[in-house]
């Protein structure tokens, strides 16, 4: 197996945002989550949450560069919040706040954030490397696999 979240360093953190301003504070937290005991997981997952899928519903400019990694830390047996990972992924691939606030006041559309289309983007990713799946619904943990299911359902909607 490769070493996990090997590429972050690839993506350029520091120029691009997320809710709470620049995301150069991703990466730690995904390795919080790649390498951290649980505490220290649950409360990466639960900032790293904020920052990419606010509300559970609202995505921003780094949540598309994150969900790759998302996926690689959902396949690996000694990340503690895996369930809490795949249903993120989830949240991400049902976000449309952006697109359907755009429906209603176009303008939106133009602003000088590309907020529909970071929405649209992060939805893209999560379709990209849904083949994650095969292996988690395969895996003994049940909350993971029906996790997993209700991913893989909302997919093929």
């Amino acid at each position: 197996m490769t070493t996990p979240l090997k590429d972050l360093g690839y993506v350029p953190w520091e120029t691009i945002k997320d809710s709470s301003g620049s995301a150069e504070a991703i990466p730690i937290l995904l390795h919080s989550l790649a390498w951290g005991d649980e505490p220290t997981a649950q409360a990466a997952f639960g900032d790293l949450r904020e920052r990419i899928c606010q509300y559970g519903f609202v995505v921003d400019q780094a949540t598309a560069a994150t969900v790759p990694f998302l996926w690689e830390l959902a396949r690996l047996p000694q990340v503690t919040c895996r369930v809490q990972i795949v249903h993120l992924l989830k949240n991400i691939a049902d976000a449309r706040q952006w697109e359907s606030t755009a429906t209603t006041y176009p303008k939106l559309l133009n602003y000088h954030h590309d907020y529909v289309g970071w929405e649209r983007q992060a939805r893209r990713a999560v379709h990209a490397d849904q083949g994650v799946l095969r292996q988690l619904l395969s895996e003994p943990d049940v909350e993971l696999v029906e996790a997993a299911t209700e991913l893989a359902s909302t997919l093929a909607a």
